[in-house]
C-alpha cells in the first residue's frame, strides 16, 4: 500500500496480515502506539515489528522453486 501521512511509517497490522487481508496500522502520537482500524490491535513499534516478523514465516520459501520431491 501507499504511503501516507498517517503516521511515521506505515505497517501493516499482523492481525489482520495472519488473515491475508492487507491493512495498514495508524499511529497514536498520545499514546505512542500503533491501531488498526478494522480489528481490536494495537501495540508499540516494537511489538508490531515482532509479530509481523512471525508473520514472514509464513512466506518463508515464496521465492524459492521447488523441482524435486523426494517423499519415497
Amino acid at each position: 500500500m501507499a504511503q501516507s501521512g498517517k503516521g511515521r511509517l506505515n505497517y501493516r497490522c499482523p492481525s489482520c496480515f495472519l488473515r491475508d487481508l492487507d491493512i495498514d496500522m495508524f499511529f497514536d502520537k498520545d499514546k505512542n502506539e500503533y491501531y488498526c482500524i478494522r480489528c481490536q490491535f494495537t501495540g508499540t513499534e516494537d511489538k508490531v515489528l515482532e509479530m509481523n516478523e512471525m508473520v514472514r514465516t509464513r512466506y518463508k520459501a515464496m521465492m524459492q522453486r521447488f523441482e524435486k520431491f523426494d517423499f519415497d
